[in-house]
């Protein structure tokens, strides 16, 4: 895995974070390994926030509902 990779134990096992800057502004990429069928890109999006690490809470809730929907896709 490349050193810009890090776990979000908060979202569950095997969901990950690749973060980058570019000029002056931050992207996220979440996804999800260890399902059956593939990696899952859940979520991308550019950091807005100006402090802290967390992600804003509308990201929260859009990355909980895709692991959803990645382990139902996985599971049929």
């Amino acid at each position: 895995m490349p050193d810009s990779v890090k776990p979000l134990p908060e979202y569950g096992p095997g969901v990950y974070e690749i973060g980058e800057d570019y000029n002056t502004d931050t992207y996220r990429l979440i996804f999800l390994l260890g399902l059956r069928k593939g990696v899952y890109v859940l979520h991308t999006f550019k950091k807005k926030s100006k402090s802290g690490k967390a992600h804003p809470k509308n990201d929260k809730d859009i990355i909980k509902k895709r692991i959803m929907s990645a382990k139902h896709e996985d599971a049929s």
